[in-house]
């Protein structure tokens, strides 16, 4: 058993509905093994990060207490995402889920399939202001407070929705 941490998750969809999608994948989180949600940023809309030939994203950010390992938390959130149909097509394309480990306490993680903090954090309005949101203050490791990382991105058409 390790000791509890708190874990930041990115959530996004641009199918199959994706307010409900994230809706829905908030709750599973907060029936994680070992996990509770502690606390979820307002629902955002933003113009696609990658290819242009798909519709618009929906962002948040939940904040949760865990027992899990980083590995075992990645696992789990794949098993939602598997459970919301994801098909991992081309990088940046459309999905129903995509549940990404954005921080996780204060670890530094390079491993092949799991970054911590998550590479593109400090460069992503829909990351970064839902993040503000939930912890001005946070420090993301190398880079500075959440607070001054939001003033250093554009949020070109980041609309919050509910």
């Amino acid at each position: 058993m390790i000791p509890r941490q708190q874990a930041w998750i990115g959530l996004g969809s641009n199918l199959a509905d994706p307010l409900a999608q994230l809706r829905r994948a908030l709750d599973e989180l907060d029936h994680l093994p070992e996990t509770r949600l502690l606390a979820a940023s307002s629902i955002y809309r933003s113009p696609p990060m990658g290819p242009k030939d798909q519709p618009d994203y929906f962002n948040a950010v939940a904040r949760l207490e865990t027992g899990l390992a980083p590995q075992a938390l990645l696992a789990e959130l794949q098993d939602i995402e598997r459970a919301h149909d994801r098909v991992r097509e081309r990088r940046w394309g459309p999905r129903t889920l995509d549940l990404d480990i954005l921080l996780y306490g204060g670890l530094i993680i390079d491993e092949p399939d799991l970054q911590v903090p998550h590479p593109g954090l400090h460069e992503r309005a829909f990351v970064l202001y839902p993040l503000r949101e939930l912890a001005p203050s946070l420090e993301i490791p190398g880079r500075g407070t959440v607070r001054i990382l939001c003033e250093q991105v554009v949020a070109d058409g980041l609309v919050a929705v509910e």
